[in-house]
């Protein structure tokens, strides 16, 4: 055990931009529609959320929204969902840990009391235990690194390499929950990088474990979908317009030129993308 005065956290979350909001909206958009359609109660299902920025926005996201008496069971509690329980829309949380602001923590010390009935802490092997998960019918929405045609996600390692953040709970809640949804913004570094690419450089979720892709563009709901449909939607959807006429080129030669039809790949081009940005600073063909 060790003693320490350090705060939890050593900088706040950024305010939702305008990716993130629209990110946001597209999954209050598809949520609406799952309870209209009758596959989710009014007040949705046990909500789990990732840590950072983009997470944050979609659950401020659903503060401005028209859910409510929500749960959630999850393994960290951020600002986001403080921000629901304080609103009354979130009626009440599970988790294992907080990953607040300094701002945020200081005010929830600050009044424990009116969270003393609403906020219950367990053990990471109940709040991550899969028959749990299962049985409650989570809805985990976590961010992502990348995602390729096929619906399968990096969320740990850039350019396949470079550890950026570890995996969490993610998979736990992508395997076993009733909804994996995944998000980014569709570009990075000044848009250097497309977050949709013939093939992820690392996988953490495969595409049997991910249902829902969602980036500023759009969302791509991909459940029931055979590979080549996956990749269609997720193109259309999900990249940005600079790089979609290049997926588009990908998967068509792909389909003609593999080896084989179930799942086109052009191995020797597949991965072409990442190792450009690493000799070039850029995935884009400087021809483009």
């Amino acid at each position: 055990m060790v003693l320490t005065d350090s705060p939890d956290r050593n900088s706040a979350f950024k305010a939702p931009d305008e990716s993130s909001r629209r990110i946001a909206g597209h999954i209050l958009e598809f949520l609406a529609w799952e309870v209209k359609s009758g596959r989710v109660p009014a007040s949705l299902l046990p909500l789990q959320s990732g840590v950072g920025n983009i997470a944050n926005a979609v659950l401020l996201g659903l503060l401005e929204g028209k859910f409510e008496n929500l749960t959630s069971y999850t393994e960290v509690i951020q600002d986001g969902m403080i921000a629901l329980l304080k609103s009354g829309k979130l009626t009440c949380a599970s988790a294992t840990a907080f990953s607040l602001s300094p701002e945020m923590g200081a005010q929830v010390n600050a009044e424990m009391s009116n969270y003393r009935d609403r906020i219950v802490l367990r053990p990471q092997e109940i709040s991550n235990h899969a028959e749990i998960i299962r049985r409650l019918g989570v809805i985990g929405m976590n961010g992502m690194i990348e995602a390729d045609i096929y619906g399968n996600v990096n969320s740990t390692h850039v350019m396949g390499s470079r550890i950026q953040n570890g995996i969490g709970g993610s998979g736990d809640f992508a395997r076993n929950g009733y909804l994996a949804i995944f998000m980014a913004p569709s570009t990075a570094q000044k848009g250097a990088i497309t977050t949709i690419v013939p093939m992820v450089s690392h996988v953490d979720h495969t595409e049997h474990d991910v249902g829902v892709i969602v980036t500023e563009q759009g969302l791509a709901d991909l459940r029931g979908l055979s590979p080549r449909q996956r990749a269609k939607l997720i193109i259309e959807r999900c990249a940005h317009p600079d790089y979609r006429s290049l997926l588009r080129d990908y998967q068509e030669r792909a389909e003609r030129l593999s080896f084989g039809k179930h799942t086109p790949h052009l191995l020797h081009e597949s991965l072409s993308w990442h190792d450009r940005y690493v000799r070039t600073g850029r995935m884009r063909p400087h021809e483009d």
